[in-house]
Formats: structure tokens, C-alpha cells, sequence
């Protein structure tokens, strides 16, 4: 099983689950595999076709509960039934109620053994982590919301002049990148495209299917030149306000998405959005915008987690841009806390991640 959970480390399968399945005969590996990406075939069946006739009578390991219905390939427990394996060893039962333990079922139904992981097992805790926006899409009906920004070490965006390239290193960047894939959407406000005109797309070899990117543009004034436009590559979605301004069929023009939704102290209301990426099924959403975004998304409780990336570099300057603005907590007792706060070293970096815990309303 702790090989399957390595192999399931690979691919970027949002707005699928990660799974890594490995085929074992008379104690030796015969067939492993993992889900690469959204309607690649899956993790199991990689495993059966490398193993061939071998499957027969042969355990699998496998991370997550086989599907059992038809999606984008055919249902993993027909393949598992039909190559005749006797065994499956499960990491996890599979949230989606589309699953959620018929698998498990019909194989045991079939004839199968089936063990699943006991879930103070340490491989479960990795499984948990691995799976984080998937199993939280599942079990709360919305996506998990990562507000994602890097800074200097004095919590410095930019410098006063705007410049900001680059605050991390290579390492850091490339780490941002498999977040955007990891989370199968990313979000920033207009001023982001306008002062920064980004691409937004996980560059990264392996990643087939790039990130839904999503602007918020209460008034369209995302230049029709600005590199989201081009949707050759990857797809993109504008929320702006309602009524929607008369322009915005030249954006569906050149295949962006518009989708107007009521406003909120004279912005795109947040919560209307959520639903919308929520009704599309989106699994996680990687908030890259300025500081007005950021803050719009703690003060309305909406995000769930942070991913800060902290670059030894000390840039001061009184009106050089903060992560977050607004108000603010009026005493300590009343901020916004991380809790189960974790620190990864990417070079010369710092990568700070951890759980958003919101303080009592009275």
C-alpha cells in the first residue's frame, strides 16, 4: 500500500482523485499504476494491463475505493471482476456518492475479499492530505478555497513600484504551479490581469488538462489582448455584475465564459461565485489575486486554507502592498488564525500552508 500511495503522488487528475494500485502475485509486484489526469484510464486498470495474465488469483492495492459507475472510462470493479483478482486492499472509501462503498459491495458481492485501511492508519493520514480538495468538494458539496500569495519576509507583495518579479525562486514558483493543477482552478481579480497581465496556467510537464482560470471583472475591463483571453490553451470564466455590460459578447467571441451574478458593496458578490464553480463541480479553487481579493475572500469566511510563500528578502516601504487589507481584527484575541500550520524549505524559500480558523462572530 505504500507504494501505491508513491504512485498516486503522480499525474494531476483534478477534478479527479489522485490513485495509485498495485497488483501483487505469490509476493511479487506484477502490475502498478496511477490515474494521470481527468478521462485517462485509471489507476487499476494500468495496473491489470501491465500485469497481463498475472492478475488472475493476484491482491490489489489500491488507495481509493474502486468506482463502480460509468464517467469518462468504464467502472474500475468490472475490470477488477473480470481479470479474476481474489483480493483488494482498500485505502480509503471513496467519498463521491456516486461510489461511496458500492464498490466496495459489488466486489464483495462478486466473490472478492475486500480489507480497507483502518482509518488511524498512517498511510490514510497521506491519502487524506493527497486528496485534500477532492475529499473536501465530496464531503462538503463546495471547493476548497486556498488563498495563495508569495511575499518577502516583512510580508511585503510588491515593492512600492508595483515590481514584483521575482519575489520567490524557481523552486517556489514551480511548486505554485502544481497547486494551481492540484486544485483544477485558480481566481484573481481584474487588477491582477491589468497590472500584471498573468497567464495563470500550471506549467508543468504532466499536466494534460490546465486549471479553469477565473477573473473577477465587475465591469469587464479585462483587455480582449490579456493573455487569459487566449483560450487555446486553457479555458477561462469572467464573473462580472449584474446587469451584464453590453460588451460582453465580444469576450464570448473569443471563447471566454461570462456569467453575470449580483454585486455586493458594488463588487461581484463571492458567495454567488462559490456556488457557480461549485455547481461546475470544481474541487479547489487557488485564490491568486491582490489584496483586495484576498481580504474580500477571509472577511466573507469563504476560504478554507493559505499557502504563503516567504522569500528571505526584507523589501519595507510604507505603501508597498500587504496581503491583506481591509479593517482588520480589532484585537489579537479576535484575528484569523492558521492552525495545523505545516513549513516546507523550496530552495531559498519558505512554504507555509495550513487550515483557516475563523473567530467567533459575537
Amino acid at each position: 500500500m505504500a507504494r501505491a500511495v508513491q504512485l498516486a503522488r503522480r499525474g494531476f487528475p483534478a477534478p479527479n482523485p489522485h490513485v495509485g494500485a498495485v497488483l501483487v502475485r505469490d509476493g511479487q509486484l506484477v502490475g502498478e499504476g496511477f490515474h494521470p489526469y481527468a478521462g485517462a484510464p485509471h489507476a487499476e486498470v494500468y495496473a491489470i494491463r501491465q500485469a497481463g495474465e498475472q492478475a488472475r488469483s493476484a491482491t490489489l492495492y489500491v488507495t481509493l475505493e474502486p468506482c463502480c459507475h460509468f464517467g469518462r472510462t468504464p467502472p474500475c470493479t468490472n475490470a477488477i471482476i473480470d481479470v479474476g483478482i481474489q483480493r483488494v486492499v482498500v485505502g480509503m472509501q471513496d467519498p463521491n456518492p456516486k461510489v461511496g462503498g458500492k464498490g466496495i459491495q459489488q466486489l464483495r458481492e462478486a466473490g472478492i475479499q475486500v480489507d480497507l485501511l483502518d482509518p488511524q492508519h498512517p498511510l490514510v493520514a497521506q491519502l487524506e492530505t493527497l486528496n485534500r480538495a477532492f475529499l473536501h468538494r465530496h464531503r462538503t458539496g463546495r471547493p476548497l478555497i486556498t488563498l495563495k500569495s508569495a511575499f518577502s519576509m516583512d510580508g511585503k507583495m510588491a515593492c512600492f513600484t508595483g515590481d514584483s518579479k521575482w519575489i520567490t525562486g524557481e523552486r517556489a514558483r514551480r511548486h505554485a504551479h502544481r497547486l494551481r493543477a492540484e486544485h483544477g482552478c485558480v481566481l484573481t481579480g481584474v487588477g491582477t490581469v491589468l497590472s500584471d497581465d498573468p497567464q495563470l496556467t500550471a506549467r508543468l510537464r504532466g499536466v494534460h488538462n490546465q486549471p479553469l482560470r477565473v477573473v473577477l471583472d465587475t465591469h469587464l475591463r479585462t483587455p480582449l489582448c490579456a493573455r487569459v483571453m487566449d483560450t487555446h490553451y486553457a479555458p477561462t470564466l469572467i464573473f462580472c455584475g449584474e446587469p451584464e455590460p453590453p460588451h460582453a459578447n465580444a469576450y464570448r467571441e473569443r471563447g471566454v465564459e461570462v456569467v453575470s451574478v449580483p454585486l455586493s458593496n458594488g463588487r461581484v458578490d463571492l458567495r454567488a461565485v462559490v456556488d457557480h464553480l461549485s455547481q461546475r463541480k470544481v474541487i479547489g479553487v487557488l485564490v491568486e489575486g491582490g489584496s483586495q481579493v484576498h481580504t474580500a475572500f477571509l472577511e466573507a469566511r469563504l476560504a478554507d486554507r493559505v499557502a504563503f510563500f516567504y522569500a528571505p528578502l526584507l523589501i519595507g516601504g510604507q505603501n508597498a502592498p500587504t496581503v491583506f487589507e481591509g479593517q482588520g481584527a480589532p484585537t489579537v484575541a479576535g484575528a484569523f488564525r492558521v492552525i495545523s500550520a505545516t513549513l516546507h524549505r523550496l530552495g531559498n524559500d519558505w512554504l507555509v500552508e495550513g487550515a483557516l480558523d475563523y473567530p467567533s462572530a459575537d
